[in-house]
């Protein structure tokens, strides 16, 4: 019991500190968020302006669409409070900073998650999120009550936990390669990129890979599809609408699993 209250309390004095340090400058702070804000909104400015021409994309209008952005926005915005340290993985590997966390008495994993966190992009990308979200979840017929509340909830846990296995999959390949800045790009970044509209557009090996590669598609489309019973998840099981929660249980703890085999290979990059 004891271990464990000295655990969350140094989590809490981690985040105490990481939180007082981005934000000793105030008007910096906040200039930093909302310039995250509007670079990421530029993208739904697109999506607005080019679906004031054409009104749906395969049958998807435009408060449905900024409902499938507004999940991809709220679980990043929630991932990146509590895995900067994998995202940033490289760096830490490469300035010698992981060295010294070898050294001391926590777990490895542990101080990766709490060392460290970019509240710019989680306030940038978490308050997009939630604007969008205001915007669109009263205008696209979704009857909000304890089932889907409770749903919404899990499906948004389930998307961060998904996200973060990512991280920290490509985080356990630094161990190995060092550099893996062009990998993260084409599997994480990319990924989200796609996974802004209905992957139903998409070409069937797309669709595949967002599906059983890198699992974009339970982040958000598979959730927003059971919210919003949109006439192209036809294509797809049923299940998958509920499987956002397991998906993101299962594959972070593969990503956990090889993280614990792989770190007894680490060699120091002597920076």
């Amino acid at each position: 019991m004891n271990t464990k209250k000295n655990t969350l309390s140094l989590a809490w004095v981690y985040t105490k500190m990481i939180f007082h340090s981005w934000f000793q400058y105030r008007v910096n702070a906040v200039l930093a968020s909302l310039a995250v804000f509007c670079r990421e909104a530029t993208g739904i400015l697109v999506i607005y302006f080019t679906l004031l021409k054409f009104d749906v994309l395969n049958g998807w209008n435009m408060y449905e669409l900024l409902f499938l952005y507004s999940l991809l926005f709220v679980t990043y915005g929630i991932l990146i409070i509590f895995f900067t340290g994998l995202r940033d993985f490289w760096k830490i590997v490469r300035n010698g900073t992981f060295d010294r966390f070898i050294l001391r008495p926590r777990g490895l994993l542990f101080q990766l998650i709490f060392a460290n966190a970019d509240w710019f992009a989680a306030v940038g990308h978490g308050g997009l999120g939630i604007t969008l979200f205001i915007i669109s979840a009263g205008r696209v017929g979704i009857v909000w009550n304890f089932q889907t509340i409770a749903y919404y909830i899990a499906a948004i846990i389930g998307g961060v936990l998904i996200q973060g296995a990512i991280f920290l999959f490509l985080a356990t390949l630094n161990i190995y390669l060092l550099e893996t800045g062009s990998i993260k790009e084409l599997f994480y970044y990319n990924g989200r990129k796609f996974a802004g509209y209905p992957i139903s557009i998409y070409h069937k090996g797309i669709q595949f890979f967002m599906i059983y590669i890198v699992p974009f598609a339970f982040v958000n489309y598979f959730p927003a599809q059971f919210l919003l019973r949109k006439e192209d998840m036809m294509y797809y099981p049923d299940i998958y609408m509920y499987l956002t929660p397991v998906v993101g249980v299962v594959l972070y703890l593969l990503a956990y699993l090889f993280w614990r085999y792989s770190i007894r290979y680490y060699k120091s990059s002597g920076n």
